[in-house]
């Protein structure tokens, strides 16, 4: 049985064992960083801030049996202030027409753009990839838990979420938009620009051009990587466009990722949260829903069952140690 809840102190020790899978931007292999990420979501979820840039949710999904956690996922209230403005390529076109010797072209273009009241941002989704292909939809429910708590808190979010996407990267890893713009005016790697942008965003305004860039003097692998999503992203790109996401014509400066957005009250998921009653019985059609079994602590199971008007059924709710009658909260996925 598999358990969505907010993060704790004690869950230091799993997510540092997570964060060392693989190299997250989000989950950095540092235990004093993660320490600092899980007291900013402790206060988060206590007391939100006047300031909503301030506030980091996270959320942990537990294996009860082995006891421990096996992903993350997280919310930023706010991405994008004054301090730490949002920064984007604006993706256009400009039609050249030349009547003198009647030719034209359609140039693709980018331009570097920033909010400084930026949206909600949902990120930072990880599982153990030896719980991938779980018939639970494991990495679905850490995604939709966080649609769940924005949709029933919707007073602590903005009213549009935001959704970045990582794009195609080369052979070697490394980022063909970064390689044809990015380092040539910020002589940085791409990975160390990308965590120092996390801190401070200063460098980008003042070093990355700020004019028109025009996509035909681009290499062809950096023009193909502007906003497009790599073949492990494919999954995340048509799962939020089947909820209401879309993508914006904006995408990320140092790497060409598209960003998706949507607004908080047409993501689908959040469309279909209601009360409901637990009961026990057989299920002709059975399908996943979020229970959300203890409202002031925001704990979040995921069943199959049959939900009619008000009634939830289940086959065995022992299983998941619900009462018949139960009130709960509920989100299909």
């Amino acid at each position: 049985m598999f358990r969505i809840r907010p993060v704790k102190k004690e869950d230091l020790e799993d997510l540092y064992d997570l964060s060392g899978l693989y190299t997250f931007i989000n989950l950095p292999h540092d235990k004093e960083l993660i320490e600092s990420k899980i007291n900013s979501s402790l206060r988060s979820f206590k007391q939100m801030s006047s300031d909503l840039s301030r506030d980091h949710y996270i959320f942990v999904l537990e294996d009860l049996e082995a006891n421990r956690v096996i992903g993350c996922s997280m919310i930023h209230a706010r991405h994008g202030d004054e301090h730490e403005p949002h920064f984007y390529l604006k993706v256009g076109q400009e039609n050249k027409f030349s009547q003198t010797i009647n030719t034209g072209f359609i140039h693709g273009t980018l331009k570097l753009g920033y909010d400084t009241d930026g949206p909600t941002e949902i990120g930072g989704l990880i599982l153990d990839p030896s719980y991938r292909g779980n018939p639970n939809k494991l990495g679905k429910v850490l995604s939709f838990c966080r649609f769940m708590y924005m949709g029933l808190n919707p007073h602590r979010f903005k009213d549009t979420v935001h959704s970045e996407l990582m794009p195609p990267f080369d052979a070697d890893g490394k980022s063909p938009l970064w390689e044809a713009i990015g380092r040539r005016f910020l002589n940085m790697e791409y990975h160390d620009a990308d965590i120092l942008s996390r801190k401070n965003k200063e460098f980008i305004l003042s070093l990355f051009p700020s004019g028109t860039i025009y996509e035909t003097l681009l290499p062809i692998e950096a023009r193909n990587a502007v906003g497009k999503v790599g073949l492990d992203t494919e999954p995340v790109k048509r799962m939020l466009e089947s909820i209401g996401f879309k993508y914006t014509n904006e995408v990320d400066p140092f790497d060409g990722g598209p960003h998706y957005r949507c607004k908080l009250k047409d993501i689908k998921p959040v469309q279909t949260i209601q009360k409901a009653k637990i009961e026990q019985g057989s299920c002709n059609h059975p399908k996943l829903y979020l229970v959300m079994t203890n409202e002031e602590n925001f704990e979040v199971i995921c069943l199959k069952g049959e939900l009619n008007n008000d009634i939830l059924t289940v086959d065995n709710i022992s299983q998941y140690k619900l009462d018949q009658g139960q009130d709960v909260t509920v989100m299909a996925i």
